[in-house]
């Protein structure tokens, strides 16, 4: 896909009302990929009336009807997710490897999973003469970010479509076209008119209009911690729901008793994954004051196996970042981080030897990091690691806890209820033990500025409805 000039409203893709076209960048090469056009207010209100629209019949379906939509979303998806895996690697940079096996995957790996909920779900439960009934929370306001594009595309609309509500997506305009893919998978799935309509546009013209708007009930956003904060002021006036998932800086404590070898080497690949543009990356590694300049070797050793490089090379770990603008607070963040007094084990300012288009960053290494320096507090959203140290275990579950995020949280020890024990203290969303992976039926958010609700399994469904308690139910 390489032009999206239109929006989809109503069943149809329809003209903007105001044509403003919109370059999109493959940041491999700073070549121009695509168009898309920016919407407006106008836009907005027409995509927010058809889902209005669509609301009272799609929330009156059957669970039923619902299952069966979803299985045709998934057989609609499963025949385009090379063309998915494609369209996000050349938007967004993530290499082909990783643009398949993830990337595009988890679309289809969200909608299973809702799928499976979906099929199981109560939605009315009694409690004496009460009944307590889940409806559907109403007209949804979606805004996606580019970092992991479909993967939170599907994690919002597949719960909302098995909820049976009705929605507006604002997908991220640095990576758009593989939201327009979605949108013409959900049409030829036969989704009904209005139940999904998408918007292209920023956050001031398009994102800001959604969370004022009087009639959507409710605004799901992932993307940073001070767009989310304008999302939900401005969401405050209409007193809709609002559900967020926003920045992380998260700590991976490595306890005296773990493999180091293993556990350090893990640490620096899931931080460098996706070229480090994961709000739940582990960005901070807390290591034993005494084992520190050990952690170091192990570190830049792993660091100098990641291969920056073009996202369609065979044996790339890496791509480039997203876009000139990150290329340029990563930069920044970098230059810092040296100023500041760090140690810098590996990589640093500029671009890897070689890639001379393109926005690559060198995967970096930051070593003596204190927890009060600016590495330490702010999101990088870049392939930059801080090795922080501590004394006791007490002090590094402070040191954690020590942030205005709580996303995510890892935790290495040879002893799994040692491991389960120190992340019983951690102020955070979800926590990894030993290297364990992604649990989609398991609830993903954040405690602190990382966000309110959960999104993925039965958690995420849940916040797609609402609670209605029918009194006297079974008073007869």
């Amino acid at each position: 896909m390489e032009n999206c000039l239109k929006f989809y409203i109503d069943g149809a893709w329809v003209e903007p009302s105001d044509p403003k076209p919109f370059d999109v960048i493959n940041p491999a090469n700073e070549q121009v990929i695509g168009q898309i056009m920016m919407g407006n207010k106008d836009d907005v209100n027409k995509a927010v009336a058809a889902a209005k629209r669509a609301f009272p019949s799609f929330s009156q379906t059957s669970v039923q009807e619902r299952l069966e939509l979803l299985d045709a979303i998934i057989a609609a998806y499963g025949a385009r997710m090379d063309e998915v895996a494609e369209t996000i690697s050349a938007e967004m940079g993530a290499p082909m490897w990783l643009s398949k096996a993830a990337q595009a995957a988890m679309g289809i790996a969200h909608l299973t999973t809702v799928r499976g909920i979906l099929e199981t779900y109560a939605f009315e439960k009694q409690q004496g003469n009460t009944m307590i009934r889940k409806e559907p929370v109403g007209v949804c306001g979606l805004i996606t970010p580019w970092n992991w594009p479909i993967n939170q595309i599907a994690c919002k609309v597949a719960p909302a479509i098995a909820a049976g509500c009705t929605m507006v997506l604002k997908p991220s305009e640095v990576a758009p076209l593989n939201a327009a893919l979605w949108a013409e998978i959900l049409d030829d799935a036969g989704v009904p008119a209005g139940v999904f309509n998408l918007v292209n546009g920023d956050g001031i013209e398009v994102g800001e209009v959604m969370s004022h708007h009087p009639d959507i009930d409710m605004m799901s956003f992932t993307g940073s911690t001070r767009a989310g904060v304008a999302v939900a002021k401005a969401s405050a006036d209409t007193v809709k729901r609002v559900a967020q998932e926003l920045g992380g800086k998260s700590a991976n404590i490595i306890l005296d008793d773990a493999d180091f070898n293993k556990a350090v080497a893990q640490g620096v690949q899931s931080c460098f994954m996706n070229s480090g543009q994961s709000c739940n990356a582990p960005t901070r590694m807390l290591v034993p004051a005494a084992r520190h300049d050990e952690v170091v070797e192990i570190a830049k050793a792993a660091a100098e196996q990641v291969k920056v490089g073009d996202p369609n090379g065979e044996d790339t770990t890496i791509g480039p970042v997203v876009s000139e603008m990150q290329f340029e607070k990563i930069q920044t963040l970098i230059e810092t981080a040296i100023n500041e007094g760090t140690e810098l084990v590996t990589g640093g300012l500029g671009k890897p030897d070689g890639l001379n288009a393109g926005y690559y960053v060198k995967p970096t290494i930051f070593a003596n990091v204190t927890n009060d320096m600016t590495i330490a507090r702010e999101e990088v959203f870049g392939p930059v690691l801080s090795i922080l140290k501590y004394e006791t275990e007490e002090e590094a579950i402070a040191i954690a806890n020590d942030t205005v995020y709580g996303l995510s949280g890892y935790v290495q020890s040879g002893d799994i209820k040692h491991a389960a024990d120190v992340a019983s203290k951690m102020r955070t969303g979800n926590v990894h033990l030993n290297g364990a992976g992604a649990d989609l039926a398991a609830p993903f958010g954040g405690y602190k500025q990382s966000g309110n609700g959960r999104e993925w399994g039965e958690h995420g469904f849940e916040d797609f409805l609402e609670t209605k308690a029918v009194l006297g139910y079974a008073a007869e």
